[in-house]
């Protein structure tokens, strides 16, 4: 039976979108950086918020003597300048040529703390930074270098979601820039690299990329699988193998 002309149709309603941090940033401007330019200096007044809409960035400070540390790197999708302080922390360059967009400070701040939903993904984001800041705290006091190169090299593996065999992870950063945040030489560095790509547990794929050819022994090498893994797998004796003395 069919329904009169002005009969009046009802549909459910659309629930309106949670606000989330992305959607915030969603309305500003992009800016582009080019490769070794620095969206802030150190020291400079924290007046911005940023997000990292595509490339990598570096973050660092400077030491007294005058050495360079770099404290992490930075990928879309992450937040800048999200602390309490007056004045930026740190230093933050681009490493390849970087997109973001920025949210004035006082402003994001309004809507954090006038937001239910915000509050807690921001809580989320700084939690994960400190669990980073541990993480790289163990990875300079504890680990061997060749544990440090292996350690980094899965960390950027999970960032770019390529935790597999065979998977091609872009790492765009110098050596300079691996052993000024792993807390080596670069001529450690160097020489951990052609290590690892001699005894084929990676190998080139272009000037900025690597293939991991073998991810359970980079996991050992990293220090993360534990002594069932090593024996299940048969790679106890794969470190001795791998680092001749």
């Amino acid at each position: 039976m069919s329904q009169p002309r002005d009969a009046v149709r009802h549909f459910p309603a659309i629930p309106a979108q949670a606000p989330s941090l992305r959607s915030l940033f969603g309305g500003q401007p992009v800016e582009t950086f080019e490769s070794g330019s620095a969206v802030f200096w150190e020291g400079d007044d924290a007046r911005h918020v940023f997000e990292v809409v595509e490339g990598v960035l570096r973050v660092f400070r400077i030491m007294s003597d005058g050495r360079r540390v770099i404290t992490g790197f930075i990928y879309p999708g992450d937040l800048l300048g999200v602390s309490l302080k007056d004045h930026y922390l740190y230093t933050a360059e681009a490493v390849t040529r970087t997109k973001i967009r920025r949210y004035e400070r006082g402003r994001f701040q309004d809507e954090i703390n006038r937001s239910p939903e915000l509050r807690p993904q921001l809580f989320a984001r700084l939690c994960d930074e400190m669990a980073a800041a541990q993480d790289q705290m163990i990875l300079l006091a504890r680990k061997s270098a060749e544990e440090r190169v292996a350690s980094f090299l899965l960390v950027i593996a999970r960032r770019l979601g390529a935790v597999q065999a065979q998977a091609v992870i872009e790492i765009p950063m110098t050596r300079l820039d691996m052993a000024d945040y792993l807390g080596l030489t670069i001529e450690t560095v160097s020489r951990t690299m052609t290590r690892l790509t001699t005894c084929g547990v990676i190998a080139p794929s272009s000037r900025h990329a690597i293939v991991i050819r073998k991810l359970g022994k980079l996991v050992m090498l990293a220090g993360e699988a534990d002594d069932d893994d090593n024996r299940a797998t048969g790679m106890g004796s794969v470190q001795q193998a791998v680092w001749p003395n």
